[in-house]
């Protein structure tokens, strides 16, 4: 019997306990403070539009997997519910149940399996599904509804803007940040959760705990979450010391919108960020910018997922410019 074929690679051979499928199980138990907290405010909604994403992102991979690609199955890597969770994060609760199922479509079927799979990815799938729903249907995907404390109705829920939302269109008809102020929650309703927005809005405290959570477990490095919150606090923060009355603060910015979730659980993703440390940060100046001047000036009031898809399809050129240094060689002494 002939013997199986052996796999030569390049050395060197780096072995590690940790593996793709123990990471996307760290990536779901750092959400899951965030995700008890939009229960509670946007109650049973939340766990439908939660649950109906997680299923639909499994059941395609399964399907696509199976019986179009005739490839392994690989739904228990924990990949597809992390999509799935990820999407619900990125929509409104109490989404129409069949848009969330396009979504999981689009995320699984075109952003992710098209590819090849995971690790093949160019874009971030969730963002992708996310993205395509807010082109197709910009009115359900707008429709916010309000926080409302402890929350255990599944009745439709009585909609509102989100804290950009609310600047962008009152700055639009001549508003003042001052005249605005009254309509905005407070910087401690944004920390703890208390707001109107999509699931992954709800708490800043929850997101960043969740976010130093996969610090602590080395899932992922500092350099692009805190650059790209960094870089939208200089960029807003300058804008706002020019023209208070017309620019937001930094710290408005910072807590609200999608700002969190996206630096730390989607910018971050092994396979569609940089390499290296250096192209880490550069990669997360381009989010940080881009987010900020689509807030300012663009059309939507939120820009941190167009502004992560825009930089995943710079990673590449970012890899081929940045790249490691090769195993073994040495630096070359500087000639005084």
């Amino acid at each position: 019997m002939d013997s199986p074929p052996i796999v030569i690679s390049a050395s060197p051979h780096v072995h590690s306990e940790r593996t793709s499928k123990k990471i996307m199980y760290d990536v779901v138990i750092a959400l899951v403070p965030a995700f008890l907290v939009s229960l509670y405010v946007f109650g049973f909604n939340a766990l439908i539009t939660t649950s109906i994403a997680i299923i639909s992102c499994l059941l395609f991979e399964y399907l696509i997997q199976k019986y179009l690609m005739k490839t392994e199955v690989t739904i228990t890597d924990g990949s597809a519910l992390l999509t799935g969770l990820l999407l619900a994060f990125n929509v409104p609760a109490g989404l129409p149940i069949w848009m969330i199922i396009v979504g999981s479509l689009v995320a699984i079927g075109i952003a992710k399996l098209s590819f090849g799979g995971l690790g093949f990815n160019v874009f971030n799938p969730a963002l992708v599904g996310r993205v395509f729903l807010l082109v197709c249907f910009p009115v359900q995907m707008t429709l916010w509804p309000m926080a409302v404390v402890n929350n255990t109705t599944i009745a439709d829920a009585v909609s509102g803007a989100t804290t950009l939302g609310i600047i962008k269109e009152g700055l639009q008809f001549g508003g003042t940040m001052t005249e605005l102020s009254a309509k905005l929650p407070s910087s401690v309703d944004m920390l703890l959760g208390i707001t109107g927005g999509s699931l992954g809005e709800m708490s800043a405290i929850a997101l960043l705990l969740g976010g130093l959570y996969l610090m602590i477990r080395k899932v992922i490095s500092w350099h692009i979450p805190v650059t790209v919150l960094l870089t939208m606090a200089i960029m807003t923060g300058i804008f706002w010391s020019i023209d208070p009355e017309h620019y937001a603060n930094p710290l408005i910015h910072l807590l609200s919108g999608g700002a969190i979730l996206g630096a730390f659980f989607m910018a971050t993703d092994m396979v569609t960020s940089p390499m290296t440390k250096k192209g880490m940060v550069i990669f997360a100046i381009g989010i940080g910018a881009i987010t900020v001047i689509i807030r300012l000036y663009g059309a939507y009031p939120e820009g941190i997922s167009f502004a992560i898809l825009i930089m995943n399809a710079f990673v590449p050129l970012i890899n081929s410019y940045f790249k490691p240094r090769r195993f073994g060689s040495k630096i070359k002494a500087k000639i005084m």
